[in-house]
């Protein structure tokens, strides 16, 4: 199931990062949210075998994020829940990071950018 997830995750993360450069109603559109769709349909099957989805109000509030000695706020990733957690992975690629965990204000933009990227893939799928 995790590596499933991982590809799955990261398959939907070039799908968005493609669809992010195109306009809403362009033609080449139709195919990418075709796999975004096809994810979507994948990660419902897998979330009634395993457990309810969760959505991103309650992960934000389920997130521990923590003062690391540094004094930089750090998100105790073992607190994210899947698939939220492997999202952020996918999407923090090269991005820096403390050992013990992954900077607060990287959790919080890629929050609000995965809300961004819902509002595009949604006026993508009504253009269609």
């Amino acid at each position: 199931m995790v590596d499933n997830l991982r590809s799955r995750e990261s398959v939907r993360r070039k799908a968005l990062w493609t669809l992010s450069h195109l306009i809403t109603g362009d033609p080449k559109a139709a195919a990418i949210v075709d796999v975004l769709d096809d994810i979507e349909g994948q990660e419902r099957v897998d979330l009634n075998h395993s457990h309810p989805g969760i959505d991103i109000d309650a992960v934000r509030e389920a997130v521990q994020i923590e003062r690391h000695s540094s004094g930089i706020s750090i998100v105790n990733e073992a607190s994210i829940p899947q698939p939220w957690r492997e999202r952020f992975l996918q999407a923090s690629i090269g991005s820096t990071r403390l050992t013990v965990g992954p900077y607060a204000h990287d959790w919080e933009k890629f929050l609000a950018q995965w809300q961004a990227e819902m509002r595009h893939l949604d006026a993508h799928r009504s253009a269609r």
